[in-house]
């Protein structure tokens, strides 16, 4: 809100140069919140289908916390007016892939210590899971260009 105002400052004042810093300056910032939060929903994400992979099943509740962290995902990357999307295809694999070592320690967690994270990650197929989940959000999402 402090920069919006700020922005109005400027704007009044004529001062065009600095307003067209500050506007790249919170473009910025909302790239960054949609960032950080696909990030946290691929945590989930991917928590689910380590667990989904370890145990060679699946359960409702794994379902439904994967179905609604792609939801949340897809929502958050979706641009409503311009179309298109604000990660591609190559930021969203890169978001999973940085999103992988607190997911799998997630999961091992969840596992009540029959799996430490290490342990764990031997029995997950990385290239797989990545390509997976990076399936699932892509399902109904335009590229963007």
């Amino acid at each position: 809100m402090e920069e919006l105002l700020e922005l109005k400052t400027l704007l009044s004042q004529g001062n065009f140069s600095d307003a067209l810093v500050l506007v790249e300056e919170m473009t910025e910032m909302s790239r960054d919140d949609k960032i950080n939060k696909i990030s946290s929903y691929a945590k989930i994400l991917l928590l689910h289908l380590i667990k989904r992979q370890a145990e060679k099943r699946s359960a409702r509740s794994w379902d439904l916390l994967i179905a609604n962290s792609v939801d949340e995902i897809q929502k958050t990357n979706r641009r409503r007016k311009a179309w298109g999307t604000y990660l591609s295809s190559q930021e969203l694999r890169e978001a999973l892939a940085d999103s992988y070592r607190i997911a799998l320690a997630g999961a091992a967690e969840d596992f009540e210590g029959r799996y430490s994270s290490e342990e764990l990650a031997k029995t997950i197929d990385y290239n797989s899971l990545i390509n997976d989940a990076l399936d699932l959000i892509l399902l109904t999402l335009p590229e963007k260009n």
